[in-house]
């Protein structure tokens, strides 16, 4: 049988499990998998900060620590894809993935966090690079799967919207939730260092995530595979030699324009949003309270939380809702335009001794980031039904892969820059009291590098033009080719 026949043969055994509308349980389930999803990266972020303020790590240390092990992370990605899409199993081809994922990331996680202040830099700086490879791993093991199990949902153009804003709603409470570790790592009420805080936080950190990780594989409903006849042999020797298939896979994903708009105007945003991410702790510490962290209290704490609960109750029902009303396109050149607004509001309200003027800035800051992989992973779905036409084949994972390659290694990218901006802008982790020009330095970049990705990213998505109307026709004809093979 011919490659088309069998990708033919592929999308009939899916559409038995795609249905135009999903139960609301499935929604919130699959949601649960993005609050695991979204809650590590975040308390990684927050807990990373002790790095440099208590455990003495140069800026060039931060820098590869954020680096190097997301670049394994992405060059793991595409490899993973094409062993969930190829995966025989009576569980589906997704589920063990999400699950054994799931349990390697809390286990890591944990592992990882073990540091202690005697130690040597030397080792507290390996032993925690090593443990970011295997935390990686094990999120590439879950991610790959759980995204492309979204992906495979529904086949109606606004159902795949509602799927990703019930989960991008869900995950959102990860960033209102763990801004508060602020306060609860540096209050001697609470632990006696910081240090001694994400040693024992990672297992209460740990432990609910990986739970929530591996509801989705329990709970979403799955065709077995067992039977399939058309998938690529995982042997071994097999893995090796699907290298060029998975290339393969890479060059039809970047052949479609659409797909290419979306992963470039992803990776400039989630880029630039996570380079700054990083400084926020510095910049307020630093910049509105002098280097002073107890004096800071709440104020870091409240950035996060009231620009994530923003996100929950005001960007994500705004952006689900014009997503219906004037279509995806518009709706993502929108909620960025928004975001502009409160970037450039910034530079006005990071006021010294008056860190609450910067939260009038926070509900349009909140549109940029807020918006995007509700609408994105959304246009991601419209994109793969493009891949079917021109391939016959259902390819979720390698697509999934692709997109969340440009997402992690603009995670890596971020911490490259922040940890370079950092030590550019001539900022010392032993002193309190910073010099003027390193602060003026620090919050022109936490200015302007969002507001120059955010930028880009528009221009790149001006011609996009996958509307509603070509979405249906390219399922209409996918379905008269499913039609005319039974």
């Amino acid at each position: 049988m011919s490659k088309a026949g069998n990708g033919v043969i592929d999308s009939l055994t899916i559409d038995k499990t795609v249905n135009k509308k999903v139960p609301f349980g499935q929604k919130v389930a699959f949601g649960l998998g993005m609050l695991a999803n979204q809650m590590f990266p975040a308390v990684l972020g927050i807990f990373m900060v002790v790095l440099v303020q208590d455990l003495g790590f140069p800026g060039w240390m931060w820098s590869v620590i954020y680096f190097f092990p997301r670049v394994f992370d992405s060059i793991t990605d595409p490899i993973m894809g094409f062993i969930s899409d190829n995966t025989r199993s009576k569980w589906g081809r997704r589920r063990p993935y999400v699950l054994l994922g799931g349990i390697l990331m809390g286990i890591a996680f944990i592992a990882m966090w073990q540091l202690f202040k005697e130690n040597p830099l030397e080792f507290n700086f390996w032993y925690f690079f090593s443990g970011s490879i295997v935390f990686y791993l094990g999120l590439t093991i879950f991610s790959v799967p759980y995204v492309a199990m979204g992906y495979e949902m529904s086949d109606d153009f606004h159902e795949r919207t509602s799927i990703m804003a019930t989960a991008q709603w869900i995950g959102q409470w990860a960033w209102v939730i763990a801004p508060w570790f602020w306060i609860i790592m540096y209050d001697p009420a609470w632990f006696p260092s910081a240090e001694v805080a994400t040693r024992e936080l990672a297992v209460w950190v740990a432990i609910p995530c990986a739970i929530c990780a591996i509801i989705p594989a329990i709970f979403i409903k799955s065709e077995s595979t067992v039977d399939r006849d058309d998938y690529e042999p995982l042997t071994l020797s097999n893995i090796g030699a699907s290298v060029g298939k998975i290339f393969e896979g890479f060059r039809d994903a970047f052949r479609i324009k659409y797909f290419r708009q979306l992963c470039f105007s992803t990776f400039l945003i989630f880029n630039s949003f996570n380079t700054v991410a990083a400084l926020t702790f510095f910049v307020i510490v630093y910049r509105l309270f002098n280097g002073d962290a107890e004096a800071t209290g709440v104020w870091v704490v409240l950035f996060g939380s009231i620009g994530a609960l923003c996100t929950t109750f005001l960007v994500i029902p705004i952006v689900a809702w014009m997503s219906t009303v004037i279509g995806k396109h518009k709706a993502f050149l929108l909620s960025q335009s928004i975001s502009l607004i409160g970037y450039i509001l910034m530079w006005f309200l990071f006021v010294p001794g008056k860190p609450w003027l910067y939260l009038i800035a926070l509900p349009f800051f909140s549109f940029g980031i807020g918006s995007l992989f509700t609408i994105m992973m959304s246009m991601t779905a419209d994109v793969i039904d493009i891949d079917e036409l021109n391939t016959g084949l259902r390819r979720e994972g390698i697509f999934g892969a692709i997109y969340w390659w440009m997402v992690k290694f603009g995670f890596a990218i971020a911490g490259l820059l922040s940890g370079l901006i950092l030590t550019v802008v001539g900022f010392d982790q032993n002193v309190a009291l910073q010099p003027q020009e390193t602060l003026d330095s620090l919050k022109l970049a936490y200015i302007l590098v969002p507001i120059i990705g955010t930028v880009i990213a528009m221009v790149v998505m001006l011609r996009y033009d996958l509307d509603e109307q070509k979405a249906s026709e390219i399922r209409g004809e996918l379905e008269a080719r499913r039609a005319l093979a039974s």
